[in-house]
């Protein structure tokens, strides 16, 4: 299927550390000219690591963004020529500890494509194998172990507000009930 906007022009306007920003101007399928404003993201994974007793490792960590600390499931950026496994791997292990004996993954979305390019990368991982965290220097992250029907409650009374541990606590009940 074509299309029906076309690139007539492309500025980037900011370079940060994880993101950049460009204004698109772009030819509408009537003719009019609009712009067009993107968030460039490299792709991302989140994981849901689940213990042998169907607890889920939730992360409590502050968001400078929302100014708030929020609930949410292990995640982070693809290095340039990282596989989505590898990084779901390297991520896990970064940020709690864990190795999983099976990784699992269950869907790819677009966190926000009305004007981001995150493509992210959700995974189970099951099997898990306790380490030593290795935090970036500026994380502060708090790793709890949550019974996975809790979590699904946490979400429903709002305490659980990140897209990407709902998308991925749902896509863990289905795959865990279907497996039963």
């Amino acid at each position: 299927m074509q299309p029906p906007e076309r690139t007539l022009s492309s500025r980037q306007i900011f370079q940060g550390r994880v993101v950049t920003m460009r204004v698109d101007t772009v030819a509408l399928p009537d003719g009019r000219t609009s712009t067009r404003e993107v968030v460039e993201h490299s792709a991302s994974v989140t994981i849901l690591p689940v213990d042998a007793q169907g607890n889920v490792l939730l992360e409590r960590q502050y968001r400078r963004s929302v100014d708030q600390w929020m609930v949410e499931a292990p995640a982070g950026g693809m290095n340039p020529g990282e596989d989505p496994e590898q990084a779901a791997r390297r991520e896990l292990k970064e940020e709690t500890g864990y190795d999983a004996g099976k990784l699992e993954h269950l869907a790819s979305f677009y966190v926000s494509p009305g004007y981001c390019t995150e493509l992210m990368h959700v995974f189970l991982a099951t099997g898990l194998i306790a380490g030593e965290a290795a935090l970036e220097d500026d994380e502060y992250i708090q790793v709890e172990t949550v019974p996975l029907k809790r979590a699904l409650e946490m979400v429903q009374r709002g305490e659980i507000q990140d897209g990407k541990t709902i998308t991925a606590l749902l896509l863990t009940e289905k795959r865990l009930n279907n497996s039963r």
